[in-house]
């Protein structure tokens, strides 16, 4: 059965920042709660909730959600059991929900229908994507020099980088490398400190992390939460911090300052932190001695196992009376009423300006700093480049020893077209061997331009331009040793335009498999997708069957014109056979001489009307064009986005209530709606 997440009116204020939040309704399909009810209040004060509103009538059977007077400097925790709706609220307060989500209502900020601003905020994933290649002090410093403005001076850059690192206590691991799959680099604490230091570089004022603890052990867990709790001490900025977070230690819970409790997407309290356990007791659920507190709040609101619990306790309170019975304490607190008063107050004033964007980098800084990244990692990457040109050489040294010293006899004319085919199509179709490469370009890429890092232009400027170093000393040391071994067309200027067909040929492989991980960003999948589409482009380029016998309907148009194997093929041709000649017997034994014209003509079917610098040049073209739509793509993409977004917000129900969200480019950091 299909299930919705609804999260009704939210408030945010931070006075020092002088931010204000709204968010009304938001439901979504993918998630397993039936709701998310709650009204809640962060600092002084308790936490309340309603089931009508006489100004929203559409929302009676909903439960408004509020956060008020939410302080700067102290710490917020979202806690529950899995599927409670932690990370769909976290999303919703960080303008962060998914485009499959429907949102209905306004988002507020200052009192004003606007999106949170770049440099505002920051919002760290649970995963963390980085590029494990770099050392510490590298990945925070460039990210430092793109999000930072051009009028900040480098020194002060790589000053604010260190500053941050020291204050997350990474000073220690600077000239480490991050680490990942085969190597060896920083621990899982470690990578979350630095990720949450690539956020705190703009010195945010609001700062939202998702299950910052996933996956550390208590100790790791302790250490990144009691670092992101003394920010404020550290830099002296006053900041919120807002966290979701599964199963804390006792050690990790008393760092927090208030605690939101979910259940089945349903608010069981909220308030201070040290009440909660006072909170429980009164409702007739006191935490056992010598048991960690936030171990019993969840098992006491946790209903999944709930049958298999009672077969095993019997005489246990039913998780569902337990939830129910807190939820009605909760709706029955004295401060309940207050806070209604005090949201419905605030929801109708205007708290001040609109946020200003802070500006970055602009886009020649952001495309050097990217391309400087981008060829370091592909430098330091073995799986990048480097087992691909030893590959390539061994593969070279083959085909060099098969077909070596070809001569010209009339035999050495198949084996010079085929030698041609292997090393225009299925030399290069090993490139696909950088495919998972590129899908984690591509999520590095993600995940920082939806926290407004940089453009996608200078992404797509800065992944063409680095890796053009490499692709050329692929091309030109096995093209050599293929070359000169088999004894190719001798002449300077024919290596050249071979090397030069190889590099074409390479660059458009590379550049169809980032189209192809900007659509299918399982690696699996795309290997298939981008192999499938190279194999159909090799079948119809004109080799396994001449040009003049591919069948007319699909495969001959447009295929065959699609395929730059094509036009690697004829170019190569023309370099090979133009201006030799090749002996030839007719069946009575006379011996007569075939020209390489003849040859291209009559028995490779050579399109002879244009030079083979043209062929070179429609490859050069096909490049610009597999980069631009790459680009398109990936523009494209953002904007269906927004586009499903707007449509999902849409109040079907309630014509009469305004829909405002937060879609941008990237979605956080963008304009309004």
């Amino acid at each position: 059965m299909a299930s919705s997440t609804s999260l009704h009116e939210y408030s945010y204020s931070n006075e020092s920042a002088g931010i204000r939040t709204a968010v009304l309704d938001v439901e979504t399909d993918n998630d397993p709660l039936p709701r998310t009810t709650a009204v809640t209040r962060s600092g002084p004060g308790a936490a309340r909730n309603r089931n009508q509103n006489e100004n929203h009538p559409k929302l009676e059977e909903g439960v408004f959600l509020t956060w008020e007077d939410l302080r700067p400097g102290e710490l917020l925790a979202i806690m529950g059991p899995s599927g409670c709706g932690k990370s769909t609220l976290l999303d919703a307060l960080g303008g962060r929900l998914s485009s499959n989500t429907r949102k209905t209502g306004k988002i507020l900020i200052n009192g004003q229908k606007q999106a949170l601003a770049y440099g505002t905020s920051a919002y760290v994933t649970q995963d963390d994507t980085l590029i494990t290649t770099l050392t510490v002090s590298e990945a925070v410093y460039y990210s430092a020099q793109l999000q930072l403005p051009d009028s900040m001076a480098k020194a002060e850059k790589k000053e604010r980088a260190e500053i941050t690192i020291t204050e997350m206590g990474l000073q220690d691991a600077m000239n480490t490398r991050i680490g990942g799959w085969g190597s060896k680099g920083l621990s899982g604490g470690q990578k979350r400190r630095v990720s949450i230091c690539i956020e705190l570089l703009t010195r945010p004022n609001l700062l939202f992390l998702d299950e910052p603890t996933s996956g550390l052990d208590s100790a790791a867990s302790y250490y990144v939460m009691s670092r992101i709790a003394n920010l404020d001490k550290t830099d002296g900025i006053p900041r919120t911090v807002i966290t979701s977070i599964h199963q804390p230690s006792s050690e990790v819970f008393q760092l927090f300052d208030n605690l939101c409790l979910l259940s089945a997407g349903r608010t069981v309290y909220f308030g201070p932190a040290s009440a909660a356990n006072q909170f429980f007791s009164l409702c007739g659920f006191p935490c056992p001695t010598l048991q960690n507190p936030s171990d019993h709040f969840l098992k006491t609101i946790n209903k999944d196992f709930e049958q298999d619990i009672e077969q095993g306790m019997v005489g246990r309170t039913p998780t569902e009376v337990a939830i129910d019975t807190l939820i009605k304490s909760y709706k029955e607190s004295e401060s309940y009423q207050q806070v209604q008063r005090q949201v419905a107050e605030l929801s109708k004033q205007d708290f001040g300006e609109e946020l200003e964007k802070r500006s970055h980098a602009g886009f020649l800084t952001q495309s050097f700093v990217l391309t400087r990244r981008s060829f370091t990692n592909m430098y330091r990457d073995r799986g990048y480049y480097w087992l691909r040109l030893a590959v390539y050489i061994t593969i070279a040294s083959g085909l060099g020893s098969i077909y070596q010293d070809l001569g010209h006899s009339y035999e050495s004319i198949q084996a010079r077209g085929s030698l041609i085919m292997f090393v225009s199509s299925f030399l290069t179709f090993m490139a696909i061997g950088g495919f998972p490469s590129f899908v984690e370009d591509m999520k590095v890429f993600e995940r920082e331009r939806l926290n407004g890092h940089y453009g996608v232009s200078s992404f797509v400027f800065a992944n063409t331009f680095s890796s053009v170093p490499f692709l050329i000393l692929i091309s030109v040391i096995p093209g050599a040793i293929t070359y000169y071994v088999a004894g190719l067309h001798k002449g300077f200027e024919h290596f050249f335009y071979f090397a030069c067909v190889l590099f074409a040929c390479m660059m458009l492989v590379e550049s169809l498999m980032m189209i192809v991980a900007s659509i299918v960003p399982n690696f699996l999948m795309g290997i298939i997708a981008g192999a499938g589409i190279q194999g159909l482009m090799i079948l119809c380029g004109g080799f396994f069957r001449l040009p003049n016998n591919i069948p007319k309907p699909m495969w001959k148009f447009p295929l065959y014109y699609i395929a730059f194997h094509k036009y690697a093929y004829q170019g190569l041709f023309k370099n090979e056979f133009i201006g030799t000649t090749f002996p030839s017997s007719d069946q009575g034994g006379k011996t007569s001489s075939l020209s390489g014209e003849h040859i291209l003509r009559d028995i490779w079917q050579v399109e002879m009307g244009y030079s083979k610098w043209v062929d070179l040049a429609i490859l050069v073209g096909m490049i610009l064009l597999y980069r631009v739509l790459f680009l398109v793509i990936i523009k494209a993409t953002e904007k269906v986005k927004i586009i499903g977004t707007t449509l999902l917000a849409m109040p079907f129900n309630n014509p009469s209530m305004q829909a405002f969200v937060n879609p941008s480019s990237p979605p956080v950091h963008g304009g309004k709606l």
